[in-house]
């Protein structure tokens, strides 16, 4: 059964070891490799988003990150098991559709937070 809210269904995932990236291939024919940091660093786990609005946080030092892999949650999301040991965040398929679109604006986005805060990409 769908979930109601889920409008694209990844039809294939792979992780991309090598390239550090998970690439992901949706029923409407959309295909998006996004790199490990950037799923890392925006990962849906209370850990980085908080327990609500405003709390989101800013992670540094992942620029080397991998994923070490991926397990399905029900049908409607996986579970990113990364190199750092983060295995809380839980990826729908919409929120992964979204990274995947938006991810350009994403990247650009974390970039300037970490610059504003003084932070490193790198450990």
């Amino acid at each position: 059964m769908n979930d109601s809210s889920t409008k694209n269904w990844p039809i294939e995932i792979r992780i991309k070891s090598k390239e550090k990236a998970l690439e992901i291939d949706f029923d409407n024919g959309e295909s998006f490799k996004i790199k490990a940091e950037l799923l890392r660093v925006e990962s849906p786990s209370a850990e980085i988003q908080g327990h609500g609005s405003g709390q989101k946080v800013t992670l540094a030092g992942r620029r080397h990150v991998g994923i070490l892999s991926v397990e399905p949650v029900g049908n409607y999301a996986i579970k990113i098991n990364f190199d750092d040991m983060h295995d809380t965040g839980i990826y729908s398929w919409q929120y992964l559709y979204d990274m995947g679109a938006n991810q350009s604006d994403l990247w650009h986005d974390y970039l300037m937070r970490v610059k504003e805060l003084g932070f490193s990409r790198d450990p």
